[in-house]
């Protein structure tokens, strides 16, 4: 080894200030011109592990993309059958039976990251709804050229406990961060104390603005919250709700939410008494973006899926195979 690599290998400190130039380089080698890492170590002057390393960096840096093209077309018979049932596009995602919850919501938000990736495009106005889900998947998105992006925050997220700022916040900068993006952050709770509130605020001037922007929305990703998961869902496990109404909300059969408004397995919402106090956009506010890319894991959440596929709000859907199981035994005849 070469004093040189010696120097180099430990954390490639030779290369800090112009790193992401020089992976650019060896990932444009690597993968572009097909030259091997030896070939690459010797023209570098480095060893091998610290090429390993530089693609790597690249990688994760966003400087590489992998990915692999999807079509709507279904490739399993599940996916052709809640597709033709639904009218839905459908990407199942499958796993090990012994798959844990928490890497079966890590592997689905990682594949939905990446179909989205290749959906958005230039001048798309993004709505995003805050949740666990969404979460996982703004932490897996890749950085992608594209022009006058904007981010929509869907749903309000301030309780009694929390502003919600740091939570949707963070969703929201992530995803920014990788698209350039603008973002529109909607400064109001999740649900009001009184309807009669919220239907004044949403004749302020300062709503109404986000009002028109979500209006504008060109794409939606979302995912199903439910009343019952193996991983909570945000919005029933900090707080949103209390315990009293979480009561009356079972024994009227709500089974979970979309964009934090509550529905029915049979996809009903407009009669559930809580929805007049809810800030997210309703099923038929939903319904008038274009594309609707919903993203959902976990078999729990299967009943609240349902009721979001009956509802008519999902366009696009990626999930796992126990969900993708869960609903169609719940739906077919």
């Amino acid at each position: 080894m070469s004093k040189n690599q010696q120097h180099l290998d430990p954390d490639l400190s030779e290369y800090s200030s112009k790193r992401d130039e020089v992976a650019r380089s060896a990932a444009l080698a690597y993968y572009v011109q097909g030259q091997t890492m030896e070939a690459i170590r010797r023209r570098m002057g480095v060893s091998r592990s610290t090429v390993s390393r530089l693609l790597s960096y690249a990688r994760k840096r966003g400087i590489v993309t992998i990915s692999v093209q999807t079509t709507n077309m279904p490739h399993t018979r599940l996916e052709r059958q809640l597709q033709e049932r639904f009218g839905v596009n459908v990407h199942i995602v499958e796993l090990p039976p012994d798959t844990t919850q928490n890497r079966i919501l890590e592997t689905v938000a990682k594949t939905a990251a990446q179909i989205l990736g290749q959906i958005v495009s230039d001048g798309d106005i993004v709505g995003i709804a805050w949740g666990t889900t969404t979460t996982e998947m703004a932490g897996h998105i890749t950085q992608k050229d594209v022009d006058n992006v904007t981010l929509v925050q869907l749903n309000g997220a301030a309780s009694t406990e929390t502003s919600g700022i740091a939570h949707v916040g963070g969703i929201l900068a992530r995803m920014a961060y990788q698209w350039k993006a603008n973002i529109v952050q909607f400064p109001v709770p999740a649900f009001f104390d009184d309807p009669a509130t919220k239907e004044a605020l949403w004749r302020e001037g300062a709503v109404q603005r986000v009002l028109n922007w979500q209006h504008k929305c060109t794409l939606a990703v979302f995912s199903v919250g439910a009343l019952h998961a193996e991983i909570p869902s945000h919005v029933y496990a900090s707080g949103y709700l209390t315990r009293s109404e979480l009561n009356k909300l079972a024994l009227d059969k709500v089974v979970g939410d979309v964009c934090t408004v509550l529905i029915r397995p049979d996809g009903s919402w407009s009669d559930i008494a809580i929805n007049k106090r809810a800030t997210g956009p309703s099923p038929e506010q939903l319904r008038r973006i274009p594309r609707r890319f919903c993203v959902v894991a976990g078999k729990a959440k299967a009943q609240s899926l349902l009721g979001a596929l009956n509802a008519g709000v999902v366009t696009d859907l990626i999930c796992d195979k126990e969900i993708a199981e869960g609903v169609w035994a719940l739906a077919k005849p």
